[in-house]
This record gives structure tokens, C-alpha cells and sequence, in this order.
């Protein structure tokens, strides 16, 4: 298998020959890993249920975490699951990869499609299955969302799509996710929306797939599925918390596919990811934050402040030259959006994670407009 080199070592590797000077302490604004501490009672959590390390986790998730992550999207999204319908996992990025290899082990010549640009995982698991692979493009044109291409689309197997978007920044009304529900249905492909960031939002929350779902007349979730996870809305991308959850038919048989995987959570993860998923005042506080960072970026550089996530995608032109320049003259760190795309996708924009306290967002801004308006005028270095 032929994977292609993770963005990160892209950016390493476009960096590599630059050094910094003095003038500015280092401020990474590249990957969307909150950088507030994870709340006292998360933490207390963990400590107080080490003496469970002696035990096997099940692969099935603990009661205590299935219940709490159940109440969640009860209390978030207005929706009660069955237990059958949900299943707590080792974060979601080893999710995202094996489940399409899980889901087109058996099917001949699968096709599996995703939002692009994307989170590298989508392509990793499309060719890990072995699948032949479908861009869902998104562009300003279309307010980066993507268009129904009914023909192709008629032949997937998998869907993938993303929103809250990473890396955009883009939500998809309900009315539009109901549509994608109603062609998963009728052309009998698995729909799933990746929303880890269903609960960085501004104003309004997001709607989730579930709920899409039964808005198209599918209140068994038949093909339908989503995904969320702990580590954007607790800060706490090391507890490795996640579900997926909708169409209890497939979890049925995924589930049984896990128990051979190994990626159980231990179980004083699990306890503290309970206490996590059972509390919501702390994500309220987070929210805040984000939006004071996006409040800061709307008047230091004049973007439009995004409905959700942490991330503002700007268009810069030469985005890898950008990058250098922003790097070398003001050793701030962003990612360029081309390393998140295929066949053009992403290319001109770069993606700015606004993960920090805000007097670092602040000054990071300041230092990304004098660089903008060097760099849009043509000065040299």
C-alpha cells in the first residue's frame, strides 16, 4: 500500500531550510489540538479509577460510557438511542480507518467517497480497503459544500462526509443532509458525517446526522451513521473518546469486528471520558474562548467569523510561498490548504487553528496581516 506523506511532514519538509530569527517567540497554529487545559474533574476522574488498570477493558465499551454518551446526543440532539445503536471507541481516528476496511472487506471493486480537502484518514482507509476513491469537491463557489453528483454518487459504497468541516470551516443545513440521507437510501450506500466538531460552534448549533435522517423519513437510521469525539469539545485529545453511533444492523457486525481489532479503551479512560461526555458547562466555556479567538481574527484580519469549529481558512494566493514567508518573518506556523486536498482542492488557502488563549491568537493575527499585506503587495523579503 502506497500511502501519501501526512501534512505535517509536508510542512516539515516545506520548512526545512528556514530559520526563524529572533525577533518573535514560535506560535504553531497547525493542528487542531486545543491547547486549554482538560477540566479538574476529567483529570480527577482518571486518577480515581487508576485501581482499574488491572483489568481487561471490554471491547464493547463499559456501561457506564455507553449510557453517558447515549444521554449526549439525547440531550445535544434530541434523539434516544438504543444501546444496540451506539458504540464507544478508541477516539475516532482509528475508527475512520478501519471501519471502511471492516465495511468493503467483502465487496468487489468498492468505491468509497469523501469531502476534499479532508482529514488524511479518509484517504488512508480508501486505499487500505483497496477502494477506488471519489472527491466531494469543495470550493468558495459552492460555500465550500458539495454538490450532488448523482451518477457518481450512484455507485459508492461508503460516503464520507464532514461537517462541521475541517478544514473549511463550512456547515451543512439540515435540509441538505436529508438529501444525502434520502440518496443513501436509494442507492444503498453507507452514509456517515464525521462531526468532532459538532460542538465548537459561534451561535447556532450544528445539526447532526441523526437528525437529518429522521428528517428524511429515516428514523431507523438504515445506512446512516455519525461520529463524534471527546477531544475537541473537553479539550482532551489524550483520552482517546469517541463513538459511532446510528444503523444498528451494521454496528451489529462491526462490533464483532472489533473484538478481534484490540482497541478497547482502558478503563480508567473510559470512567473519566463518562464524566466528560455527562457534563456540558465545560464546553460552554470552551466555546467561548473560540469565540473570542474568532472575534479577535474578524478584527485584526477581517475574516468573516466561521458558524463552527476553530479553524479560519484563508485564501493567501501562493499558499506554500506564504507559508515560508510567514514562518521565516514571523515564525508563526500555519498549514497550507493544498496539503489537505487532492487534484487542486485546497490550493490558495491555508488552514489557522485558533487552538490557544487568546492573548497568543492576538498576536499571532497581528503578525499574519503584516505579513498579508507585505506579501499581497509583492515586497520582497
Amino acid at each position: 500500500m502506497q500511502f501519501e506523506t501526512y501534512p505535517f511532514e509536508k510542512l516539515a519538509k516545506l520548512l526545512e531550510d528556514i530559520t526563524p530569527g529572533d525577533d518573535y517567540d514560535p506560535i504553531s497554529l497547525t493542528i487542531g489540538e486545543p491547547q486549554f487545559d482538560t477540566p479538574s474533574f476529567i483529570t480527577d476522574a482518571l486518577c480515581e479509577n487508576a485501581p482499574l488498570l488491572k483489568k481487561y477493558p471490554k471491547t464493547t465499551g463499559e456501561p457506564e460510557l455507553r449510557a453517558a454518551q447515549r444521554r449526549f446526543v439525547k440531550r445535544r440532539f434530541h434523539i434516544e438511542l438504543d444501546d444496540s445503536q451506539i458504540i464507544p471507541t478508541f477516539g475516532t481516528r482509528e475508527l475512520l480507518f478501519n471501519f471502511p476496511q471492516f465495511l468493503l472487506a467483502d465487496t468487489e471493486a468498492p468505491v468509497m467517497a469523501y469531502t476534499n480537502p479532508f482529514y488524511q484518514i479518509y484517504e488512508g482507509a480508501a486505499i487500505a480497503s483497496g477502494a477506488k476513491r471519489i472527491y466531494l469537491n469543495l470550493s468558495k463557489e459552492s460555500h465550500f459544500l458539495p454538490t450532488i453528483d448523482e451518477e457518481k454518487l450512484s455507485g459508492c459504497d461508503l460516503v464520507i462526509l464532514n461537517f462541521p468541516n475541517n478544514p473549511t470551516a463550512s456547515v451543512m443545513p439540515l435540509s441538505v443532509m436529508a438529501e444525502w440521507v434520502k440518496l443513501a437510501l436509494k442507492h444503498d450506500f453507507v452514509l456517515i458525517n464525521d462531526e468532532c466538531y459538532s460542538e465548537i460552534f459561534t451561535h447556532t448549533p450544528p445539526p447532526s446526522l441523526l437528525q437529518a435522517s429522521i428528517e428524511a423519513g429515516n428514523p431507523t437510521f438504515r445506512n446512516v451513521l455519525v461520529i463524534n469525539s471527546a477531544s475537541k469539545r473537553s479539550s482532551a485529545p489524550g483520552l482517546r473518546s469517541g463513538f459511532i453511533a446510528g444503523d444498528d444492523a451494521v454496528l451489529r457486525e462491526y462490533m464483532r469486528y472489533r473484538t478481534y481489532v484490540g482497541c478497547a479503551s482502558p478503563l480508567p479512560l473510559q470512567m473519566a471520558a463518562a464524566a466528560a461526555w455527562d457534563d456540558s458547562e465545560h464546553v460552554i466555556a470552551f466555546r467561548e474562548k473560540y469565540r473570542e479567538n474568532f472575534e479577535i481574527a474578524h478584527e485584526v484580519l477581517g475574516i468573516k467569523i466561521p458558524e463552527a469549529t476553530f479553524y479560519v481558512w484563508m485564501e493567501v494566493g501562493d499558499e506554500l510561498e506564504f507559508t515560508r514567508r510567514l514562518y521565516g518573518e514571523y515564525n508563526v506556523k500555519v498549514l497550507p490548504g493544498s496539503f489537505l486536498g487532492r487534484e487542486g482542492a485546497g490550493q490558495g488557502f491555508v488552514r489557522i487553528a485558533l487552538v490557544e488563549e487568546p492573548e497568543k491568537i492576538l498576536e499571532a493575527m497581528k503578525r499574519l496581516k503584516e505579513c498579508l499585506e507585505k506579501f499581497n503587495n509583492g515586497e520582497e523579503r
